[in-house]
């Protein structure tokens, strides 16, 4: 039986990252699906619309963009209403234009996108294609095109518990170059990589990530993606409980009277 996926981004319907994701879901199944934001959404990490109502515009057959919606918003119009009675089996989310690592995650719309896809019952992934910064903006969508279909029949094929979704990253080396692929941890940074900037503008500032914070684990995401020219591949989890934390702790809190 053929896998109905539905797809989304944060870089918005009309992204050239969507068309590459596109291509790469029509070797995997003929039941594809597009719902994504009608804008930009970059940063918008697990943010829902509430109180606002929000629209779909069909773009075209099997997609929709939803206006002023974030990622989440788009999976949960997705699931719940655009493939009626038949949710898809796979969320993809992306493929984001730039890396998607170590805590910055925690704001990422693309990876928001495939958690909620997990949420909802579907096996999510996150593909993001890496950018140089240093040596510019332009991005090559290669690596993505050309070991996406194999990375997620491979998930597929390996798939874990329920409460699992993943966050992949493919390298901006030449493909000749890809080292392999690298299950591996997202990089805990010593502090948060976001930062006040002051803007040109008096009075004014963005909240940017103007370097990123040291040292970084060479066993982990960010490292072997940058300097390892490695595809990384992060299980994260949907149970976000300390579980040792929450055993050490049960019974050892004092109990105090609220009166």
């Amino acid at each position: 039986m053929s896998l109905r996926i539905l797809l989304t981004n944060d870089d918005g319907v009309d992204a050239p990252g969507l068309q590459v994701l596109l291509g790469i879901a029509r070797q995997l199944s003929d039941d594809v699906w597009v719902v994504a934001p009608d804008g930009n959404q970059s940063g918008a990490g697990h943010r829902f619309t509430f109180g606002r109502e929000l629209s779909l515009d069909k773009r075209g057959e099997r997609t929709f963009a939803v206006r002023g919606g974030s990622p989440a918003d788009c999976v949960v119009a997705g699931m719940t209403f655009v493939l009626g009675e038949e949710p898809a089996d796979l969320v993809l989310s992306g493929v984001n234009n730039g890396q998607n690592l170590g805590d910055i995650m925690h704001c990422s719309g693309t990876v928001a996108g495939a958690r909620e896809g997990a949420l909802q019952g579907a096996f999510g992934i996150a593909l993001s294609q890496a950018v140089n910064y240093s040596a510019g903006l332009d991005i090559d969508w290669t690596n993505a095109q050309k070991y996406g279909v194999d990375v997620i029949r491979s998930l597929i094929e390996q798939k874990g518990a329920r409460d699992t979704y993943y966050n992949v990253n493919f390298p901006f080396c030449p493909p000749a170059e890809v080292s392999g692929i690298r299950v591996v941890p997202h990089q805990r940074f010593s502090r948060s990589p976001m930062r006040y900037y002051p803007s040109d503008n008096a009075g004014k500032f963005f909240v940017a990530i103007p370097d990123t914070p040291r040292p970084l684990d060479k066993e982990a995401d960010f490292h072997l993606l940058t300097h390892g020219d490695s595809i990384t591949v992060t299980p994260l989890t949907l149970r976000q409980t300390d579980v040792e934390t929450a055993a050490r702790l049960d019974g050892q809190l004092p109990f105090t009277s609220l009166r």
